[in-house]
């Protein structure tokens, strides 16, 4: 693993490391926020699940967790969103597929399969780097994205339970199996039958018995990908007749972008941090 930087912040350390990755074949770069507490004592892990076009970046500037997290005593890792690399696959004029767009899935279909296992990536090599070098405390593990992000943390937290005490998102694709955005991506990582793409669908795992606790969900109302993309209120939908708590929240005037995350990124991490004591 190599550190790319470190700097303090609010007692504790923001860090931006390297490594090579297996599961992704590429070089993959990810954020770690340790809070003052963890030089002591092993803390809680908070995953952060960016959207599209975002990389490992955009919520160490704009998320504005620092100063909350390092109160509340919480470790935020930060992956990228898809593998990196001049021999990646990519569709350049499409932002919506390729490199910045993973969806968080383990891709079946050639070339895409090749690097894009970001499933695997998320839930099983990259927590085993966390575990060999930070203080973590691994029985204590919480998940949250935003948009493509929210997706992969709602789907992460319903597949596998056990492992994580607390699951939230802002304006996520609940059910990207029919969002105009993210259809014809799932087409091509995981092919034309429709069946296979319900393992990373949130609408559709629930509707096929997967459980977790509790949802809290957070939607602009002014968010301009909320009717074609995100539609929280199917999730609404697919849980209503199950034990799955859902606290959904719809704010008036609030937009797609980092102004409305960083706005109820407190929120979030209060939330967490009460699940994960």
């Amino acid at each position: 693993m190599k550190v790319l930087s470190q700097n303090t912040a609010f007692g504790g350390m923001q860090g931006v490391f390297q490594h090579q990755s297996e599961a992704c074949n590429s070089e993959m770069t990810f954020a770690v926020f340790v809070p003052p507490q963890a030089i002591a004592e092993k803390r809680p892990v908070l995953w952060y699940l960016s959207g599209l076009t975002c990389t490992h970046q955009n919520v160490m500037d704009k998320g504005e967790y620092r100063r909350m997290a390092a109160e509340l005593g919480l470790i935020i890792v930060c992956p990228d969103t898809s593998p990196r690399g001049d021999d990646v696959a990519d569709e350049m004029t499409n932002w919506q597929m390729g490199k910045g767009a993973g969806f968080y899935l383990d891709a079946t279909q050639k070339p895409w399969s090749d690097h894009y296992r970001m499933y695997s990536y998320v839930t099983e090599e990259l927590p085993a780097l966390i575990a060999e070098n930070f203080r973590v405390d691994m029985d204590r593990q919480g998940i949250f994205g935003h948009s493509m992000g929210g997706h992969g943390a709602m789907t992460i937290a319903l597949k596998t339970p056990e492992r994580f005490k607390s699951c939230s998102a802002f304006a996520p694709i609940v059910a990207p199996s029919t969002a105009d955005w993210s259809a014809p991506a799932f087409e091509k990582y995981l092919g034309s039958d429709r069946a296979l793409w319900r393992a990373y669908d949130a609408c559709a795992l629930v509707e096929d018995g997967a459980r977790f606790p509790e949802f809290l969900i957070d939607q602009g109302k002014a968010d301009s990908f909320l009717d074609n993309g995100l539609r929280p209120w199917l999730f609404e939908e697919a849980v209503k007749d199950t034990d799955i708590g859902l606290t959904l929240r719809l704010h008036e005037r609030y937009d797609h972008s980092y102004y409305f995350i960083s706005t109820f990124m407190d929120d979030h991490l209060r939330w967490h941090a009460e699940r994960l004591s």
